[in-house]
């Protein structure tokens, strides 16, 4: 078994958007148009042992050189919508997050400063020529963000158990932009109107913003991804995240700030048991 294959999968949670082939300046869309047509796709998983691969290197790759050709593939509605993977772009966005995750001899261990620098050197050449480039997947690390469940509902809700070989179980929600859109919306307006603004609400209207760059008829997509390695089986069949933001939102619509305490709580407590395992680990 390889380096890279024997890594354990990071626990990391998704948002991506997938946006119909229009959306895409036309050498571009050829690309999705020819590479939608594959009968296997490539896995997060494999994105993943692809980006971990550039640490094995001495001295490591902060970022890869080359922009991936790869994306993710889904339809909505009978039309072909695509999440390009970005991994250079995410990769920028990734190392101006690394000085708050972890303390300054462990960062410089695993990447070297003058890697660093060199790797925001070449994002502010690539930014330049880029401006207005935005990622299609965002990341979360050890939970799923509470404003990410506003632009979802229960129903919506994907589960599958694991299966006979021993392999994990699965949990994502889809939706249409248009809908993500409206919840969000609805979402901040009641937060305004009952609590003021905070950090739910600041991060809605985050997210919103990023949403907003997307095409009308995209595809939303919350994926649990490396989480389910963490996290028990029953769990996370019992995990109704969505459902208890949708009440505690509904609550403070109604007034009820005790129902809503309830519903917070126990999306509270959920997320801490899987924040523990971090620090367990």
């Amino acid at each position: 078994m390889s380096v890279v294959s024997s890594v354990l999968v990071p626990y990391t949670s998704y948002l991506r958007v997938y946006e119909p082939l229009a959306a895409f300046p036309e050498a571009e869309r050829a690309h999705w148009a020819r590479y939608a047509q594959r009968t296997e796709f490539p896995t997060a998983q494999d994105e993943l042992r692809r980006a971990l691969a550039d640490l094995v290197p001495t001295p490591p790759v902060g970022v890869s050189p080359h922009e991936s050709a790869d994306a993710f593939v889904a339809e909505l509605d009978g039309v072909v919508c695509v999440c390009p993977w970005r991994t250079r772009l995410r990769g920028w966005l990734a190392l101006e997050e690394l000085g708050g995750l972890f303390p300054a001899n462990v960062l410089d261990a695993v990447l070297p400063p003058v890697v660093r620098e060199q790797q925001t050197a070449d994002h502010e050449r690539w930014q330049r020529r880029n401006p207005d480039a935005r990622p299609w997947i965002r990341t979360a690390v050890w939970h799923v963000p509470v404003r990410w469940f506003v632009l979802f509902t229960d129903e919506e809700r994907e589960y599958g158990a694991p299966d006979g070989a021993g392999g994990p179980a699965a949990l994502r929600y889809r939706t249409p932009m248009v809908q993500a859109r409206r919840r969000l919306a609805r979402g901040l307006r009641t937060l305004r109107e009952t609590v003021d603004d905070g950090p739910l609400a600041d991060g809605l209207v985050d997210v919103g913003r990023w949403l907003e760059e997307f095409h009308p008829r995209s595809l939303v997509e919350l994926d649990y991804g490396g989480l389910v390695h963490a996290v028990p089986a029953a769990r996370l069949a019992g995990d109704r995240s969505a459902a208890d933001v949708a009440e505690g939102l509904a609550a403070l619509r109604a007034g009820d700030n005790d129902r809503a305490a309830e519903a917070y709580g126990r999306l509270a407590e959920r997320w801490r048991a899987v924040r523990d395992l971090r620090s367990a680990n």
